[in-house]
Order: C-alpha cells, then structure tokens, then sequence
C-alpha cells in the first residue's frame, strides 16, 4: 500500500524531529574526496516524467523531492540519478556547498533557514565520502536545469519510497553487502542516491535508526 504526504507545516515538523532525534554517523574523509548532495522536498506541481509513476489526485499539495539526470556530456557518471550536489570549496560547510550546488545545479537558491537537518555520510565506490543535506525546498518553484550538469529535472512523490518493493537488493559476488536499488515507477535508481532515498525514508519519514554505508553500488557507479 503507498502512503502519501502533503507538503505542508506538519510534515516539515516530522522531518525535523526524527532527524533531529538521529545520531549521524560520520566516517574518516582524510583520505576521500568529500562531497555534499542536496535531498531537496518540495511540492508536486510538476509532473515526475519519469515512466509510470502514478498521478496523484490531488498531486499538487504531495509532497516529493528533487531528484536530475545528469547531463550526457560529464567525464563521470554521466547520464545517472543523481542529487544536486558536489565536493565542497575550501572553508565551506555541508551545508552551504549542498545550498550552492541546489543554486548552480536546479536554479533553487535557498538558504540556510531551510535545511532540515543530515543523513549519513556515505562512501562511495569512486573515491568521495558524501554526506547528505536535507533542504525544505517550497511551493510552485520554477526550477531551470544547468545544461553543463543536468539533462532532467524530476520531482519524485515520497509515495514512491512507501512502496512495497523497497528496497531491491540484488547480489554481487565481488562484496559480501549487496547493491541496494529504489524502484521509479517502472524504474530505479541505484546507490548512492538509492541509499540516502532509503535513509531518508527510515530515518526523516518512519522514525527508524537504520544504516545504509554499507551497501553496494552497481559497477556502472564503480568509477
């Protein structure tokens, strides 16, 4: 059965509360590059065009969140999920490298009154430790993607991670842990996205304590 969540006070405060109440587990980033992704809600006044994911009758009060394609045309991941996000600047926090990549990335600027809170930090197969931000984005926003890093703009329903088939887990034989993948209508997405969409869903909506670093990428995300 699919749970829906309106975009209003009420969720903002639940979001709040549990990751408030959530002890981030933070790893060594000595020896990583480190990053920061923006895990951005917002309304549903835009369609997710992403296959087969279903209308909401009242889709314009669900909330959702931001999730892009990434542009063809990067030396990396080109063409995956992703969150906007990249490595910090010198002297920066978390905080304000996801709040500026949100900016360059969707055209969103915000600040820092509107996050939320964290999600664990994540390691990557390709060398970052990533360390998610959650933003309280807002209504009726006009988001406009930078074509250098971003192909699609997708607003996703946090209908999709209630859905019975959360999370897929498929097996690989080169880990122990394996490769955890959110579906998308028809579709999915892997880790990392998939992990911190999963943490988010236990953590900020469920009130749970899970982890995710430990599990998987698909190899496609391995470099």
């Amino acid at each position: 059965m699919r749970s829906t969540f309106k975009f209003d006070q009420s969720l903002r405060d639940l979001i709040s509360l549990n990751l408030g109440r959530h002890d981030v587990a933070e790893i060594d980033r000595s020896d990583r590059k480190h990053a920061a992704v923006a895990f951005t809600l917002v309304d549903c006044s835009q369609p997710a065009n992403i296959a087969n994911i279903p209308y909401l009758a009242d889709q314009f009060e669900q909330a959702a969140f931001i999730l892009t394609t990434r542009a063809a045309r990067l030396s990396s991941h080109a063409g995956q999920r992703a969150y906007p996000g990249g490595r910090l600047d010198p002297g920066e926090t978390v905080e304000q490298a996801a709040l500026r990549e949100l900016e360059e990335e969707v055209g969103l600027r915000l600040d820092v009154s509107n996050v939320l809170g964290r999600l664990d930090d994540y390691p990557t197969r390709s060398g970052f430790v990533i360390t998610p931000v959650v933003i309280w984005g807002g209504v009726n926003l006009d988001l406009a993607p930078n074509p250098g890093e971003v192909a699609e703009i997708h607003r996703i329903p946090l209908a999709e991670l209630l859905r019975e088939d959360v999370p897929i887990l498929d097996s690989i034989a080169e880990s122990e842990h394996p490769v955890l993948k959110m579906p998308l209508g028809d579709e999915w997405f892997a880790a990392p996205s998939a992990a911190i969409a999963y943490q988010f869903r236990e953590v900020a909506l469920l009130g749970k304590s899970t982890r995710v670093g430990h599990y998987e990428q698909p190899y496609f995300a391995w470099s």
